[in-house]
């Protein structure tokens, strides 16, 4: 069964998440994906210290790196030497898309900008997931997950009034920044399928973050005021908030049609007698006395377990609820894996595990994982003599003369 991308071939040119991320996207969809790496240091990834002190698993395979890389070949390349430029420009040729998120001037100093490679290649497109954007005084500028989540306002998205700044773990600002830069090259490709032309593609990370803030940038913009970071102990709706139970789990109440759903509440907390309280008889009039109110539904939910608060919630016609699940819950949620937003993945050192999924199902041609996180350099000889057409002789010398 053909893949979305099938027979479109991909050089990733990234480091870390953000372009590797993106590239891994179009492996995911079938694309032939070829990471290019520094003959000597390899793409820094791979030896990702310090995060959350977990670096390694079995066999010494970095997890930051399976994750930002799985579906691609790993080739090696010196791009500081004649030689190993003359094997890329040969690639592009052969390619369809190059990716990365390497600055600007960095890549126009090795003669990997668009202006070049598109001489070898007019229909080639080619993606830079920028930090900041090509444009004002910051397009050249270095830039992690974290700094993006500061300049964005992200980190004021997140949290209570009372907290300090939030920053959320996962690196969201390179994840969503990798999902728009897969979503710019299918786009362009489809252009490319529809006129035969080529062309430069540009997204980064604050534009990224900024779309995903959509609701808070057009709330300031359209109303002249900042979307407030609300206290769960005074959120003006109760029925839109989250709360403790007897185990320590937390649950989210999602009921946004507050008075429709009111009295049903009421009844299955054992609140009957606050369902008719004048403070509470309507949306407009608890919003006034919420915190009162939320005092009680905080001591209600303490009596039992999130588990039999579930099954009393499910009563509720029409009620949006959900437990506030950790990571692990999330694994073992059944919804989850039904969609394979979760999937099992044969692993060739760790064995059989699970992994992220692809969020998107197509009836005729599925997404998948097929291949783990390459080695440094494993298919080097591959691709140099079945794309390339390179001899093994040739091969011996190249890596002699230390350009592979």
């Amino acid at each position: 069964m053909a893949m979305i991308l099938e027979g479109i071939r991909v050089l990733d040119l990234g480091h870390w998440l953000l372009g590797p991320g993106a590239a891994a996207t179009l492996g995911d969809l079938g694309a032939e994906v070829i990471k290019i790496e520094d003959r000597v240091n390899g793409d820094a990834a791979r030896g990702m210290m310090s995060a959350q002190k977990a670096t390694t698993g079995i066999g010494g395979r970095n997890w930051f790196f399976e994750h930002c890389n799985r579906n691609k070949k790993s080739i090696t390349l010196d791009l500081e030497k004649e030689e190993g430029k003359r094997i890329l420009y040969s690639l592009v040729e052969k390619s369809d898309v190059v990716v990365h998120n390497k600055r600007k001037s960095v890549m126009a100093k090795l003669q990997l900008d668009y202006e070049t490679l598109s001489k070898y290649n007019p229909r080639l497109i080619y993606a830079m997931a920028s930090a900041f954007g090509s444009k004002g005084p910051d397009w050249d500028r270095t830039a992690y997950d974290i700094t993006g989540q500061a300049r964005s306002g992200m980190m004021y998205a997140s949290g209570e009034s009372w907290m300090p700044p939030v920053l959320t773990q996962g690196a969201p600002a390179d994840r969503i920044g990798a999902i728009m830069t897969a979503f710019a090259i299918v786009a362009a490709l489809l252009h490319r399928e529809r006129t035969g032309i080529g062309q430069e593609v540009e997204t980064s990370m604050l534009g990224s973050m900024i779309h995903l803030l959509g609701m808070h940038i057009d709330f300031n913009t359209l109303l002249g005021q900042q979307m407030t970071r609300p206290d769960r102990s005074n959120i003006p709706n109760p029925l839109w908030n989250y709360y403790k139970c007897k185990d320590d789990k937390w649950i989210m109440l999602g009921g946004i049609q507050a008075d429709r759903h009111w009295s049903d509440i009421c009844r299955a907390l054992g609140l009957e007698h606050i369902e008719k309280d004048p403070r509470f008889e309507n949306m407009a009039i608890r919003s006034q006395h919420s915190a009162e109110c939320i005092a009680i539904m905080d001591k209600t939910f303490a009596t039992r377990t999130r588990a039999e608060w579930l099954d009393i919630l499910r009563n509720i016609k029409d009620l949006a609820y959900e437990a506030v699940n950790n990571f692990p819950e999330v694994l073992k949620d059944p919804q989850v894996r039904a969609n394979d937003y979760i999937v099992d993945f044969d692993h060739p050192v760790w064995g059989k595990v699970t992994l992220a999924g692809f969020p998107m199902n197509f009836s005729r041609s599925p997404a998948s994982v097929r291949l783990p996180g390459p080695e440094f350099g494993e298919h080097t000889e591959q691709v140099l003599n079945e794309i390339l057409g390179y001899s093994w002789d040739d091969i011996v010398k190249l890596k002699d003369s230390e350009v592979i």
